[in-house]
Formats: structure tokens, C-alpha cells, sequence
């Protein structure tokens, strides 16, 4: 089950990244430049689909395997988990152009990505507790959104927990989502001049 939530930030980082590095590596990003949109517009359109296709893939691991084919009962709402999935895509997403936005080449993003990722997937507490972990390394932790998506999933998933206890981290990846779309947003503006 947690293998799920850690991937979810694995492909959506890396999807929404490589689609905008592989356009300005291939020459494509001028074109949309010359199209009337903005380079919001054009940043949300790399986000989209890459947050859609994860969302799919995950509710279908969640329905048909986790549920249905290893009968793994989930305690909680599935809808109030999919309310936090599509948070933390908007965040995840906005940190993977963030990412390519740094990054000038395929090879560059990739390295990047192992120094993101690997922090991400250890110490947001799908593998350790992050109440077990020292203070230098927690409350850095508490601005990445798997830190709150893994609360919010194990709350959901394991305890059946509702809205009145999962708001923080719904909140906290709200806040974290807008964050990373405006730094991400201002480094794409600069990124396509």
C-alpha cells in the first residue's frame, strides 16, 4: 500500500520534468511560445496530463489490485484519499517543473532528481517514522508534500480517518502546491526567455 503513495511522487516529479526538458531539448518550446498562450497556460498544460495519468494508474492500484485482487480491506474513504492524491499531484507536478526549469539538460534533470527523490522517499515516513527521526532532519521534511501525504494516507487508509483529522495535512499540501507553482511559475518565465 505505501509502495503506492511513494510512487505516486516518483512518476509525477519525474513525468512532469522530463515533458518539459525533452520540448526545449527538441526545439518545441519556441512554438508554443508564438501560440496566444501564457506561460502559465503552457505550464499547466505539461502538469495536466502528467497528474491525470498518475491519478488513473493509482485509483485503478488501489480499486482493482490493493482492494480486489490481494482483498487488502481499506478502512477509510477512498474519495477523501483521492482528494489528497490530486493535492499532492499539484504539488508533486509543480515540483518536477521546478526541477526541469533548473535543469538544461535530460542528464542534469536526472541528477537532480537523485538528489530530490532519494530524501523524499526515505525520510517522509513511508519507510521510517518521522517522529523517530531527529529535529534537523523533521522539520526540513515538513515542506515536502509526501511528508503530509503519507500522514494523510496512512490516517485514511489504515485508521478509516475523516476530514476532522486529516485537515492539516490538507491544508499543509495546499499551502506546499501553491508554493511550489509560484517559484515554479517564476522560474518558467525566466526559463523560457
Amino acid at each position: 500500500m505505501m509502495e503506492v503513495v511513494n510512487n505516486v511522487s516518483l512518476l509525477s516529479i519525474i513525468l512532469a520534468g522530463a515533458f518539459l526538458i525533452r520540448e526545449r531539448e527538441r526545439g518545441t518550446i519556441e512554438h508554443l511560445l508564438v501560440m496566444p498562450v501564457t506561460p502559465t497556460e503552457i505550464m499547466i498544460g505539461k502538469m495536466w496530463p502528467t497528474a491525470l495519468v498518475v491519478f488513473v494508474a493509482a485509483l485503478l492500484a488501489i480499486v482493482v489490485v490493493i482492494r480486489i485482487w490481494l482483498a487488502i480491506p481499506v478502512a477509510g474513504s477512498l474519495w477523501l484519499l483521492m482528494l489528497g492524491l490530486a493535492l499532492q499531484l499539484f504539488a508533486t507536478t509543480s515540483l518536477g517543473i521546478l526541477l526541469a526549469t533548473l535543469a538544461g539538460s535530460m542528464p542534469q534533470f536526472g541528477l537532480l532528481l537523485m538528489l530530490v527523490l532519494f530524501p523524499l522517499q526515505v525520510l517522509a515516513g513511508g519507510t521510517t517514522p518521522v517522529e523517530s527521526m531527529p529535529d534537523f532532519v523533521r522539520i526540513p521534511m515538513m515542506a515536502a508534500p509526501d511528508t503530509h501525504f503519507v500522514a494523510l494516507a496512512r490516517a485514511v487508509l489504515f485508521r478509516g480517518a475523516g476530514l476532522e483529522v486529516i485537515w492539516p495535512q490538507i491544508l499543509a499540501l495546499v499551502a506546499i502546491g501553491l508554493a511550489f507553482f509560484v517559484l515554479s511559475r517564476w522560474r518558467f518565465r525566466r526559463f523560457l526567455r
